[in-house]
């Protein structure tokens, strides 16, 4: 299966077709977030409408939290606290961020990042095969950094070892794909900017390659 993830495009899809004539022939496309720039909630609209493939969904902190309802009325699937299978693949999602000292509009608190995502992965964990977190803010220490300072989300760190790969964006100066604690660990950057990246996910040999795109 190939999955184009994209994340932060803050309501400018200009790079959109660039990005997908470079991508080739896909399956999915998964958005981590921050769709819009502190709204309007129908530019996501737009986005999620680019696409002729199947779209799962979550919000960032710079959407505002009604844009849920807008991504529910969408032909794309809000993955924001759900657990979704595709292909045998199981996805799980959690949107927002954890608190940030800007006070963006769908902060929430990591003691509940950490109860929603306990939930979600005592759930996936019925199916079998991959699980891939989708998660608008990367993993603390993971892919986060700002100024040389770790920001990213303590509990969502605490999926590393647990699922087989986590897709986020948020920390727009940090893009890149690593690997820590036997999970990959993707910040797709901004694609507002042309960044996104490409995922190989072969069931046969369980292996996932990653290529960044930049546009």
């Amino acid at each position: 299966m190939r999955i184009l993830a994209i994340s932060d495009t803050h309501s400018n899809f200009s790079r959109i077709p660039d990005i997908l004539d470079k991508s080739g022939d896909i399956d999915l496309v998964i958005v981590a977030g921050d769709i819009t720039n502190f709204g309007p909630d129908d530019h996501a609209l737009e986005l999620l409408n680019m696409f002729e493939v199947p779209v799962f969904a979550i919000p960032g902190n710079c959407d505002l939290r009604s844009i849920i309802d807008t991504i529910e009325k969408s032909d794309a699937i809000n993955l924001h606290k759900r657990v979704q299978v595709f292909q045998d693949v199981t996805f799980i999602g959690i949107g927002g961020s954890n608190p940030t000292p800007f006070k963006t509009p769908f902060e929430i608190e990591e003691k509940d990042i950490a109860l929603s995502l306990e939930k979600l992965l005592s759930d996936a964990k019925k199916n079998h095969g991959y699980i891939v977190l989708l998660s608008h803010a990367p993993p603390f220490g993971t892919l986060d950094r700002v100024n040389n300072k770790n920001v990213g989300c303590k509990s969502i760190s605490r999926m590393l070892g647990k699922v087989d790969l986590i897709v986020s964006g948020h920390i727009h100066e940090d893009r890149g794909v690593m690997e820590k604690q036997g999970t990959t660990v993707i910040n797709t950057g901004m694609t507002s900017d042309g960044s996104a990246a490409l995922i190989d996910l072969d069931a046969a040999s369980h292996k996932i390659n990653v290529t960044m795109i930049q546009v």
